[in-house]
């Protein structure tokens, strides 16, 4: 059931794929992106239930010595996280909107990156990593990488989204449902990549994580 769930899942990181290299083939000059550039890295990644069971299972196939290693940064991940989100809860706690705008501002190292800047499971990273870099739309706003030299005011082809959030959740609806899972509410949470590896594949099918944030 999983491998065809993922066969899926691949298809829209293969899209993602495409789209960065259009742009980056057409607008080679304002495409920043490089290897050694970890900014994405350090950005707030929420995942949907399917990704995150994709996620865990490539992390499995990992040497058990490496899985140790990115354990460890995502536990600290999650512990910098929860502190962090507490503190924003409280300091806000009438306005979701400032909430949600000081977590899209804060950095924590996403446990997949090394010490040597590169990702240990880029060639199975989330597709919004895939994507950043190039001009996107989210709620119909036009967003891009801040180190990116796109101009303002002039046109360029955008990823979607808010398409590729409608596609996740549907799989993701599909797998809880296969996996057991009643709450199919679970489909519209998003977890972090720590939560994700750290949960065990059959609670990450279920859709059933630690701490999660929306």
């Amino acid at each position: 059931m999983l491998d065809e769930w993922f066969a899926r899942y691949e298809q829209l990181g293969l899209a993602a794929d495409l789209a960065f290299e259009r742009v980056q083939r057409e607008y080679t000059d304002a495409v920043q992106c490089k290897r050694g550039c970890t900014d994405c890295c350090h950005a707030l990644v929420g995942l949907f239930p399917i990704e995150a069971a994709y996620l865990r299972e490539r992390f499995a196939k990992l040497d058990p010595a490496l899985q140790q290693e990115v354990l460890k940064r995502a536990n600290q991940a999650e512990e910098h996280l929860t502190k962090f989100q507490t503190m924003i809860n409280e300091a806000h706690a009438d306005d979701p909107q400032m909430q949600a705008y000081a977590m899209a501002r804060e950095r924590i190292r996403c446990p997949l990156l090394n010490d040597q800047g590169d990702c240990v499971l880029y060639s199975n990273r989330p597709v919004t990593c895939r994507a950043y870099g190039i001009p996107t739309t989210v709620q119909g706003v036009g967003r891009t990488c801040w180190k990116a030299a796109f101009k303002a005011g002039k046109s360029y082809p955008a990823f979607n989204v808010d398409r590729l959030h409608r596609e996740l959740y549907e799989m993701s609806r599909s797998v809880l449902e296969k996996g057991g899972q009643h709450d199919l509410d679970r489909a519209a949470l998003l977890v972090s990549v720590s939560a994700a590896l750290k949960a065990s594949l059959e609670n990450a099918v279920r859709g059933e994580f630690g701490p999660e944030t929306k």
